[in-house]
C-alpha cells in the first residue's frame, strides 16, 4: 500500500500569476460599479417618463406647520388648492382660481433686501 502511494505521481502546485488575478478582481469590481451606476441612471430616465400630456397634479409648495401638520399648495387642472394635512386627514382650506400666480415685479421690489454677511461686517468695521 505504501508502495502505491509512493509510486503515484505527485501533483505539483499550480503556478499562480498574482498580478493577473489582482487585475481580474479589480476589473470585476469596476464592472460591477459601472453596472450599479448604469442601473441608477436608467431608473431615473424611466421614472421621468410619464403620460404624453405630463402630470396634471403636482405639489407646488409644502410648509410644515407643526410636527405632524403641513400646508400643501397643489396645482391641479389650472387651479391651485391650499390643503391642510394633519392627523385628522386632509382638508381643502382654499381654492385659488386661475393657473400660475407668479409674484409680480412690484411684490418682488417691495420685499426688503437682507444685506449679506460681508456688508454687515463692513458696516460694523466702519462704526467701530
Amino acid at each position: 500500500m505504501l508502495a502505491l502511494i509512493a509510486a503515484a505521481p505527485t501533483l505539483a502546485a499550480p503556478d499562480l500569476n498574482v498580478g493577473a488575478e489582482l487585475l481580474r478582481v479589480i476589473l470585476s469590481l469596476v464592472g460591477i460599479i459601472v453596472l450599479i451606476l448604469l442601473a441608477g441612471w436608467l431608473s431615473r430616465r424611466v421614472r421621468g417618463r410619464g403620460a404624453p400630456g405630463g402630470r396634471r397634479i403636482h405639489c407646488v409648495e409644502s410648509f410644515a406647520v407643526g410636527t405632524r401638520d403641513r400646508l400643501l399648495l397643489i396645482q391641479a387642472d389650472g387651479q391651485r388648492l391650499l390643503i391642510g394635512v394633519g392627523q385628522g386627514g386632509m382638508h381643502t382650506l382654499h381654492v385659488y382660481e386661475g393657473g400660475d400666480s407668479a409674484p409680480t415685479e412690484a411684490a418682488v421690489a417691495a420685499k426688503p433686501v437682507v444685506p449679506g454677511f460681508a456688508e454687515l461686517l463692513a458696516r460694523l468695521r466702519r462704526t467701530s
